[in-house]
């Protein structure tokens, strides 16, 4: 008798039969994605903000107690938290989270790179060695990074397996109903120049036909200079450029100055979901909003 009174105490306690695992990512759109997977399966916690520059996070020690207790770590990698992450790894001391274990998720290796260096030259800025690690914005780096998550919440949590692959499933559908959407709505801007302050979109603009090469930085990761940005606005002119993107942690008066000296609109752009007002729902609404704000702007400049 009392061994089933503990069976149903235990089946009444919210969570005590299947406890939840405790993720941390990275960055927001990382975790907002594990979210989507893991639903109410899964605890997400991101270590940086929405408005901050990924490769400059600041590391607070309670990160080490958050890593420390976390059954999963999802990070993009390709050298994008190489900067901050390492140490806080060390302080947290988990075995779940070592290289190779089952909850060390990190998403790049799956990823096609652009920009991989032929060889390291610090000269040309701020150069990662395995390629450029701004892929998410491209929403089929999206899936990937999606299943990637998937395929490790089902090895670290086998018999919740079939939940995470429904949710995938649920998530891939409306990825790529928006994915056509998207596409046609960008499709009448193909081939169309667009300035940004630090080199952060070039999958985004391979995936919908746009060019992202000039940017106000003169180097990744050197501030820009009048020198420099005399040639941006000859060339802005010369070419007919008129809209620059600027993220929240960038220096928008820059990026005005340039405008007022070219015509340019400036437009708020953001990595993550919450950089931008409007679009702290998820991977797929801050997606929404980049491709939409985007469209009108040159919709605009374009009349």
């Amino acid at each position: 008798m009392k061994l089933k009174s503990i069976a149903l105490f235990t089946l009444l306690i919210p969570g005590a039969a299947h406890a939840k695992l405790n993720v941390v990512a990275t960055t927001p759109e990382l975790g907002a994605i594990a979210r989507e997977i893991g639903g109410n399966l899964v605890e997400v916690s991101t270590l940086a903000k929405p408005t901050e520059d990924p490769h400059f996070v600041d590391a607070k020690p309670s990160f080490i107690a958050k890593l420390n207790h976390a059954d999963a770590l999802v990070e993009g990698g390709a050298e994008l938290e190489l900067g901050w992450l390492p140490p806080l790894l060390d302080g947290a001391r988990n075995a779940k989270l070592a290289p190779g274990a089952p909850g060390r998720i990190a998403v790049a290796p799956g990823v096609p790179l652009l920009e991989v260096p032929a060889t390291l030259d610090r000269s040309k800025g701020d150069v990662h060695a395995a390629g450029n690690p701004h892929f998410m914005p491209d929403p089929l780096n999206g899936k990937i990074a999606a299943q990637r998550i998937g395929d490790s919440f089902c090895q670290i949590d086998p018999k919740s397996c079939e939940t995470y692959r429904a949710n995938l499933a649920k998530f891939n559908a409306r990825l790529d109903t928006k994915l056509a959407e998207w596409t046609q709505l960008l499709a009448p801007f193909k081939g169309q120049q667009i300035v940004a302050y630090h080199n952060t979109w070039p999958y985004f603009a391979q995936r919908f036909g746009l060019s992202i090469d000039l940017f106000l930085e003169p180097k990744p990761g050197i501030p820009p200079t009048p020198a420099h940005l005399a040639e941006v606005i000859a060339k802005m002119k010369a070419d007919k450029i008129h809209v620059i993107v600027v993220e929240p942690y960038q220096n928008r008066k820059t990026a005005e100055a340039v405008a007022a000296a070219t015509g340019a609109t400036v437009l708020d752009f953001a990595q993550y979901p919450g950089g931008v007002k409007g679009t702290e729902g998820g991977y797929i609404e801050l997606t929404d909003y980049l491709v939409k704000s985007l469209a009108k702007a040159l919709s605009a400049t374009g009349k």
